[in-house]
């Protein structure tokens, strides 16, 4: 019987990254078929720019992760974001279950909660005004109505100015306010929260009303190598991905 539960994030797929794409193709292929579930909080891919945009290597990664929901395996996949325009229609295409910006799950009576992590980062404030604008119903409409060619040509526009302004903030700024975090996991009633997004790989110890509790970032997958975290129903483990 399956008792693994597994969690990625932050993988950021592109026509740029082959190595990555192989190895997530590898994943579902090996590893992830011996799990019962699949957690995918945010930025499967580095750009998404609508449910329509079939070019590499989306399509392959739209087919893989069909054949393994097939296969029985439940996919949830929370949009981080880069790929937050993610949709009904990848989801009815792929077999995946969208979730919500923050959500709870039950690890085996351990109430855990996910997200992708950019919320968590507070201090951070004209990103999370955009954020705000680029969630709205109207502002995604107005994207999704353009042609694809000139989605594509945005999307590239984004990332660059992107790392660009990245560049100018403080390490700080760009990481999660701990504040933030007590706020969330009391509100939802967790001691457990597990989400990516920061590209900081740890886990922190921390106190929730009294309580011990935790955080736990997940890994980002670069050209090398790449990172799950595992959940075997008693503990967590990360196991690394080659």
């Amino acid at each position: 019987m399956k008792t693994d539960i597994l969690f990625i994030s932050d993988l950021h797929l592109s026509l740029e990254k082959p190595e990555i794409t192989r190895r997530f193709l590898h994943f579902l292929q090996h590893r992830a078929r011996q799990a019962r579930a699949l957690y995918i909080l945010g930025d499967l891919f580095d750009a998404w720019i609508g449910d329509d945009d079939n070019t590499p290597p989306n399509k392959a990664v739209k087919k893989a992760l069909k054949a393994f929901t097939d296969g029985g395996t439940r996919v949830f996949l929370l949009q981080g974001n880069r790929d937050f325009l993610l949709g009904p229609r990848f989801a009815e295409e792929t077999g995946i279950s969208l979730l919500d910006e923050y959500s709870v799950i039950d690890l085996d009576a351990h109430p855990t909660l996910l997200t992708h992590g950019d919320l968590l980062c507070t201090d951070d404030l004209p990103y999370q005004a955009f954020r705000v604008k680029s969630h709205s119903t109207e502002w995604q409409q107005n994207v999704l109505a353009k042609p694809l060619w000139l989605r594509l040509l945005a999307a590239r526009w984004y990332r660059l100015r992107s790392f660009f302004h990245k560049r100018n903030k403080t390490q700080e700024i760009m990481d999660v306010n701990q504040q933030t975090v007590a706020e969330i996991l009391q509100k939802h009633h967790c001691l457990t929260l597990i989400h990516g997004h920061t590209h900081r790989p740890a886990t922190h110890d921390l106190t929730i009303e009294g309580q011990p509790a935790q955080r736990i970032v997940l890994a980002d997958w670069k050209k090398d190598s790449g990172e799950c975290l595992c959940w075997d129903g008693h503990a967590f483990q990360r196991e690394l991905l080659r």
